[in-house]
């Protein structure tokens, strides 16, 4: 009966991240899966000849009115953050990639194929580079995008489509459950979003049963072709096969012809729907009409992992993202200010915070607290390092479910967005500010999945503007959406406290606020085993 309710807690995604590891140290099978060889990978690459496009001169007119800097527009909005994607899409005239890890079948991921395929039939070039962790079951899905003479798509790592996944999970531990995290659209090699967000209803305000926070970004300038060399270094590496060199289907040419009539009349049936109006209200296109979007400017660089990361020795980090950002911690002065939905320190993170704190640095995190966390799994790595992360002097706010949903609706509600409120919320956006001068904004995770299993994007934003005011927003907001962590430590207990807000008036916590006993067992349990390396 325990072990019911424990998985009833947890949901399918310990599979990937708990029973997967200890499966592993139960049982020592070889692997049994096999790729096809010699494949036949044509080499493509960004087109560089793209300044004539309509989109190609606007970007080339911001930046020189702002002496060539790369601007940024935050896309914290979900409905802001489609509308950005389907603007640009609509803009296309040459280039069209996309790199998601996931990418589901559902409502925001049908509308955003159709508008991948409207351009495509309108001649332009789509490169659509997927982890292949959310295809299960859906080879003919793809395989049918796929025939469209201007879409190409290709799969990072794949499964093999003869063996089981779940036996692939247990043979191939270390390889196959190695993935490509990366997030990034761009377009016409002019405008590129980079972020938190996969392709799906709750990474866009379309769900109604959960809603992240999330942030993506929108950069332009010369950094552009630095996000496009990142995805081309992807798009033609090994690790990476067109979907017609693993999926084997037929598609007929009814099959074909449905499809375009589907796309051709699916943003037609639902133009009446609550979500469409939803994007065409906007903010963001709002302004866009207006041409008054608000970029902040400055210089920035897109930090990357290496795809042959995933072959490589978690030990070897020259391929890593987070080497290219060490120098930037090492130069930290005053103040860092964390992000992460997921956030596990191991004994290194927590030294190293520690030895920033000593150094008087202010350090403040924010994380998912218990019941806001989708992966409970991860909470359990993270909880086994709270009190000593407390101790050293580091600040951690853990997001308040309850509040932020009930003020992200009213935030909705108020730009004439709502969509109705969801019945969750959790934490999704992966960004750090240091010393107010620099930002990233990514797919990176502070954990060591992140760090050593998979690979990751991000980009670094040199701007003080924009580093105030995401750091003052963040800080003036957090009693409001967040619980404050105390670590009280006398003779007779040690326990942690969460100071909070309800309904406008100040509440204390002595256990995971918003859980119940079985969730707080099932954690505990779960933070026993080693498994720290899979989180």
């Amino acid at each position: 009966m325990i072990y019911i309710k424990l998985l009833k807690n947890f949901g399918w995604k310990i599979m990937f991240r708990y029973f997967i590891p200890v499966a592993a140290l139960l049982m020592s099978v070889s692997a049994c899966t096999s790729l096809p060889e010699n494949v036949d990978r044509v080499e493509s690459y960004a087109y560089t000849d793209t300044g004539n496009t309509l989109l190609g001169k606007e970007a080339h007119r911001l930046s020189a009115k702002h002496g060539g800097e790369d601007g940024f527009l935050l896309l914290e909005s979900g409905i802001d953050a489609f509308t950005a994607r389907a603007i640009l899409a609509e803009e296309a005239e040459r280039s069209i990639d996309v790199q998601y890890y996931l990418y589901h079948p559902d409502m925001v991921g049908n509308l955003f194929t159709s508008i991948l395929l409207k351009a495509a039939e309108r001649g332009v070039r789509v490169r659509i580079l997927l982890d292949d962790m959310d295809f299960d079951g859906r080879d003919r899905d793809l395989a049918l995008i796929n025939r469209h003479p201007n879409i190409q798509i290709r799969i990072f790592n794949p499964f093999d489509r003869k063996v089981g996944r779940g036996l692939q999970f247990v043979t191939g531990l270390g390889s196959v459950t190695r993935r490509m995290h990366n997030k990034s659209y761009t377009v016409d090699n002019a405008y590129a979003i980079l972020g938190g967000r996969n392709i799906g209803d709750e990474y866009f305000d379309a769900d109604p049963a959960v809603e992240f926070a999330d942030l993506d970004v929108v950069v332009v300038g010369d950094v552009v072709r630095e996000v496009s060399n990142a995805f081309d270094l992807y798009w033609n590496s090994e690790l990476v096969y067109p979907v017609e060199s693993i999926i084997d289907k037929n598609i007929s040419d009814e099959e074909y012809r449905q499809l375009i009539d589907y796309v051709n009349n699916y943003e037609a049936t639902y133009k009446e729907s609550v979500y469409i109006q939803a994007l065409y209200n906007s903010d963001l296109y709002r302004k866009a009409v207006k041409n008054d979007l608000g970029y902040y400017w400055g210089d920035a660089e897109v930090v990357v992992d290496d795809p042959e990361k995933i072959r490589g020795s978690r030990e070897d980090t020259q391929l890593h993202l987070t080497t290219q950002l060490e120098p930037y911690f090492q130069n930290l002065e005053k103040e860092l200010v964390i992000v992460s939905p997921y956030f596990v320190p191991g004994k290194e993170g927590v030294a190293f915070f520690k030895d920033l704190v000593d150094r008087g640095i202010r350090v403040v995190i924010l994380t998912n607290s218990l019941s806001s966390n989708d992966v409970g799994v991860v909470h359990a790595g993270y909880a086994n390092y709270r009190d000593d992360l407390l101790r050293t002097g580091v600040e951690i706010y853990e997001m308040n479910k309850k509040l932020t949903r009930a003020q992200r609706k009213a935030m909705k509600a108020n730009k004439k967005e709502s969509l109705g409120g969801s019945s969750s919320a959790s934490l999704h956006a992966k960004t750090f500010m240091l010393d107010r001068k620099l930002v990233f904004i990514g797919s990176l995770n502070l954990d060591p999945r992140s760090f050593y299993e998979n690979t990751e994007i991000g980009v670094v934003l040199h701007s003080e503007k924009l580093a105030e005011d995401m750091v003052q927003s963040i800080l003036d907001n957090l009693d409001r959406d967040a619980f404050r962590l105390e670590l009280v430590d006398d003779d007779e207990v040690i326990q942690i406290l969460w100071h909070g807000y309800e309904n406008g008036k100040p509440v204390t916590y002595d256990v995971d606020p918003y859980t119940g006993f079985w969730r707080r067992l099932g954690i505990g349990l779960l933070s026993i085993f080693p498994m720290e390396s899979q989180l």
